[in-house]
């Protein structure tokens, strides 16, 4: 999720992947459906196994609901995609437009102050691009994220999400000089597959993925307004022939 106080932890195991998950839930399947008899018809204890398998398949879809949920899995099919926007939402901030980009890039490509490091960590860190997690609190559980965030000073940021709990998101900030400073804008795009399926995950993800992109422009606002309310007066506004 974009934003220098954006949402995500650690917690993905790299060993536990899609394919595993499903491989997972066909041999417990498969298993619980085994009668004593030693046959592979469930419906030849219909009080028995049959319970127990349904109780096991119902346990496993809860669980992937939940690794899902969290970050640490991402079903990535390509059948059945479905894409929803995200955005836009905009944002007037009364502060030039190079703070603003500074106020949104330096915690990634410098180093992540103190109060973020629960919200963001930078795996890799290059000249105008980086791989980073982001930790976002939902309440009950951290939902983490992994994208590539690259920066086109001073007036566009791009991510694109690499593991988390859809396949697939593009965003972008981008920045605007307007007269009474700049207008902060973000627009995205989530995919979710397996079609009708894939789009009840999306109508529960995207407005928690919004809540957060506001929480941070938000945060950009007041930090960049903090600081513009510390410069020199005639430094304020920035240069509007850009």
């Amino acid at each position: 999720m974009a934003g220098p106080t954006g949402v995500h932890a650690r917690h993905h195991d790299p060993q536990w992947g899609t394919r595993d998950a499903f491989q997972f839930a066909g041999q417990t399947t498969q298993a619980s459906m085994i009668s004593p008899l030693g046959g592979s018809d469930g419906l030849a204890c219909p009080t028995g196994r049959t319970v127990v398998g349904g109780v096991v398949i119902a346990g496993i879809g809860a669980g992937v609901v939940g690794l899902l949920a969290r970050g640490r899995l991402t079903i990535d099919l390509g059948i059945g995609r479905s894409l929803r926007p995200l955005g836009p939402l905009t944002i007037a901030i009364d502060a030039p437009r190079e703070l603003v980009f500074e106020v949104i890039s330096a915690p990634y490509l410098d180093r992540t102050p103190l109060a973020l490091e629960r919200k963001l960590r930078v795996i890799e860190r290059g000249e105008d691009m980086v791989m980073a997690e982001h930790f976002t609190d939902v309440g009950r559980f951290v939902t983490t994220t992994l994208e590539t965030v690259r920066f086109r000073p001073p007036s566009r940021v791009d991510f694109r999400l690499v593991r988390g709990p859809v396949p697939h998101v593009v965003e972008r900030f981008e920045l605007r000089e307007i007269d009474a400073g700049t207008a902060l804008e973000y627009s995205g795009e989530l995919g979710t597959d397996l079609w009708a399926l894939g789009r009840r995950w999306a109508a529960a993800v995207a407005p928690r993925w919004e809540a957060a992109v506001r929480s941070s422009l938000g945060a950009v606002k007041a930090e960049a307004e903090r600081r513009a309310a510390r410069r020199p007066h005639g430094k304020r506004s920035g240069n509007r022939s850009a």
